[in-house]
């Protein structure tokens, strides 16, 4: 069974910033990065996103200029449909250079939830749906920092919807001790989106649990970061040779064939990149090529390695 657009989220990720890690940017992106061509790049791809029937999409505060695109085609549009998330914890310093030497800073903080949640809501205003702790992981200070949970909660409580994103070979921990945080017994957190594609699978059991116990489940890194689709294995190659569309497609569709994966976060830096990912949803794999699939699975340790050896571009 192919799977539906709604179950696909934008990521302005690749759009937001000058610079990013994801492989396949060069020659997708305008000549020049300059603000107003990233502005107009970010349109585009947002104006096909919604014409495909794309109605959600995922910013960061460290995605450069991420909030300020999409909060500027949101009013120029007015589409009322659009479900926004967003996330906290970094901040973008790199300045609007490709040539930075730091591009974003991390700190899981109240007074860093408190700063962000307010430049996010001078942009977004209610529009954001979801707003996340940004890459968590199981050794965060937010565990143990009580104002920063009780700030969470209290944001649970006033109608936006609280979760976290994970990253590192320590996903599913990370995620069973955020789901376990509770302020006056109610769970903080009721979303994760975590990294999961055909080469890591780590996190795949920890988040069939939380999907079972109710929790929404979104997969970002789906084309991990780009090597899917640049660089992407023989037997990925050969399943999108059998059925006519690009290996990211096939990438996509193996996520989407996740019963637990409510949403695929996609990361296009253009509309053809955003039109091969969606034929994703055109594909329903056979079980001997979801077989296949899973045997390229790699080692986490390895995997986030590889990752973190990746250059901004």
């Amino acid at each position: 069974m192919t799977a539906s657009v709604d179950r696909v989220a934008l990521g302005l990720a690749a759009l937001g910033r000058p610079a990013y890690i994801n492989l396949g940017r060069d020659g997708a992106l305008p000549p020049e990065r300059d603000v107003e061509s990233m502005r107009a790049a970010t349109f585009a791809v947002l104006d096909d996103a919604y014409a495909a029937g794309v109605r959600h999409v995922d910013v960061a505060r460290s995605y450069g200029r991420s909030e300020e695109f999409l909060a500027g085609w949101l009013a120029e549009r007015e589409h009322a449909d659009v479900e926004v998330s967003s996330k906290w914890g970094y901040a973008y310093v790199g300045d609007w250079r490709l040539d930075a030497g730091v591009h974003e800073v991390k700190e899981h903080s109240a007074a860093r939830f408190a700063a962000q949640w307010a430049e996010t809501l001078a942009l977004l205003g209610d529009r954001v749906g979801l707003y996340q702790v940004h890459s968590l992981t199981v050794d965060s200070p937010l565990f143990t920092d009580e104002p920063l949970v009780e700030a969470l909660a209290e944001l649970s409580a006033n109608g936006v919807a609280v979760g976290f994103s994970t990253s590192g070979p320590a996903q599913a921990a990370a995620i069973e001790r955020a789901f376990a945080l509770e302020v006056a017994g109610r769970p903080v957190f009721s979303a994760v989106q975590s990294t999961w594609n055909v080469l890591e699978r780590s996190a795949g059991p920890a988040l069939a649990a939380a999907h079972a116990a109710g929790k929404r489940v979104l997969v970002k890194e789906t084309l991990a970061n780009g090597r899917l689709a640049v660089e992407a294995p023989k037997v990925v190659r050969d399943i999108a040779a059998a059925h006519g569309i690009g290996p990211d497609a096939v990438a996509v569709a193996a996520v989407l064939a996740r019963e637990w994966a409510g949403t695929a976060v996609l990361g296009p830096a253009s509309p053809a990149q955003l039109a091969a990912n969606l034929l994703a949803t055109t594909l329903s794999l056979s079980t001997d090529e979801d077989a296949a699939l899973a045997g390229l699975a790699e080692d986490p340790e390895e995997y986030w390695r590889h990752r973190s050896s990746l250059a901004w571009d």
